[in-house]
């Protein structure tokens, strides 16, 4: 008897223990993620244009002229911050499936693009994977951390970094659809009738996606045919899609709220990230 109440009080000094941690990490991580945030917000710059003008899109190739005419409408206002929710599953690995669930805030800016995406993965019951992932003034950032304290390693910086996190952010821009406007910057260059090329620029860093559209207009999936992604401690270059679906009128905006992301490897289709949105709320300029 005696044995099994240490064996009860060892265990609920553990849970104390583990609670104390969990609860510092938490807090930790919150204030970490809300400086980088306010360091994104401090390094937006004054819009051009306030509102979406229909008369520029013409000229564009046909089916970007037809995604913008069901996406936006005439007078649109212009985004210039998106703050959003989302959940899903993440797979942990290139070679097997482990998928785990896991829950996001993100926080976007188009004048001076960047983002900041803080989410919990759940890498075992009771035990989360705190990670942000984040493109501002041109550096990329991910940081993956138990509970939050203990750091799974850290990469940041510019270069092929950067790139990789400003091609996540152009590719997420149909979330935000102003971002794509040549009046934002974008410019397109037609492929066929189903798909055209965009290119964006950010200081050094220069990209061009490939949009592909469905048959109803709206865009399908965009393509990298090189991106960069850790496969153990080392970048790798490999083609990346991301697919969107389940679009819905959003403050009178046709935006999809279902996203997977997929490396392509030699093996085949490997995707790493399944997720909904939950909530977007969106930042207008004036």
């Amino acid at each position: 008897m005696d044995m099994l109440k240490w064996c009860a009080g060892c265990l609920a000094v553990l849970a104390l223990i583990y609670a104390g941690l969990a609860a510092v990490g938490a807090w930790r991580w919150k204030v970490a993620t809300r400086n980088l945030v306010a360091v994104l917000d401090d390094g937006q710059v004054g819009g051009c244009a306030a509102r979406f003008d229909a008369g520029e899109i013409a000229g564009l190739p046909a089916p970007v002229q037809r995604y913008f005419k069901q996406a936006l409408t005439h007078g649109q206002p212009i985004i210039r911050t998106v703050d959003l929710t989302q959940s899903g599953t993440f797979n942990l690995s290139l070679a097997t499936a482990q998928w785990r669930p896991f829950t996001a805030r993100q926080h976007i800016t188009t004048a001076g693009p960047g983002f900041v995406w803080d989410a919990v993965i759940q890498m075992f019951p009771g035990v989360p994977v705190r990670v942000v992932d984040a493109y501002i003034a041109e550096t990329g950032r991910l940081r993956p951390a138990i509970l939050g304290l203990f750091s799974l390693g850290e990469v940041q910086g510019k270069g092929e970094i950067a790139r990789g996190e400003l091609m996540r952010y152009f590719a997420e821009a149909v979330w935000y659809p102003t971002a794509l406007l040549p009046s934002q910057g974008v410019v397109w260059q037609a492929v066929d009738d189903t798909s055209a090329r965009a290119t964006m620029t950010d200081g050094a860093v220069c990209l061009t996606l490939l949009f592909r559209f469905g048959p109803d207009g709206l865009v399908a999936e965009v393509h990298a045919d090189a991106r960069g992604g850790m496969v153990g401690k080392t970048v790798v270059l490999m083609p990346w899609d991301c697919r969107m679906s389940d679009y819905r009128r959003q403050d009178g905006m046709l935006v999809p709220f279902v996203g997977e992301v997929i490396w392509q490897t030699a093996q085949g289709e490997k995707p790493y990230f399944r997720g909904r949105m939950t909530r977007l709320a969106y930042g207008f300029g004036s």
